[in-house]
């Protein structure tokens, strides 16, 4: 019959050393792919922005890559049909904004976070919408003829 020591059967302290370091380095391993995979994600997505930005025209899209919020987002957000051909119903627009924008206000009970991502989409439907309605006075005014403003003295 075989009796065993009490501190055979015990791992040493040695051995809880070992599981410590080792599962540190398994975790800061983890750690890091997740933080990496997360780079890689982030960076393709803002090439993939980019790619987008040059295939669609360049100032819309470096206005989107600046606030992070694309034109087809800040459609949804205020749930509104994107600009077709340059023409946008700007007074349903801003009826909306203002709409949502009361609807959300954090005294009343609403969501701070929501009333942001409302004023950005405003923002950013209004810098896609400036030069498309710019060129369009331009176009009008060339079919109109140019009228110089002319004020009299009294």
């Amino acid at each position: 019959m075989r009796i065993y020591a009490p501190h055979k059967l015990l791992p040493s302290a040695d051995f809880a050393h070992r599981f410590v370091f080792t599962a540190f380095l398994t975790g800061s391993r983890i750690l890091g792919r997740s933080f990496m995979a997360a780079y890689r994600q982030a960076q393709a997505a803002s090439n993939y922005q980019r790619a987008q930005a040059k295939v669609n025209g360049g100032s819309s899209a470096r206005a989107s890559l600046s606030s992070g919020m694309t034109l087809d987002e800040a459609c949804r957000i205020l749930n509104v049909k994107p600009p077709a051909n340059g023409q946008a119903n700007v007074e349903e627009v801003l009826e909306r904004y203002k709409r949502l924008f009361d609807a959300n206000e954090p005294q009343k009970g609403g969501s701070f976070y929501l009333q942001s991502k409302i004023v950005r989409a405003k923002e950013r439907f209004e810098r896609e919408i400036g030069p498309i309605r710019e060129k369009a006075e331009a176009e009008a005014e060339t079919k109109e003829g140019w009228k110089p403003k002319v004020y009299k003295d009294r």
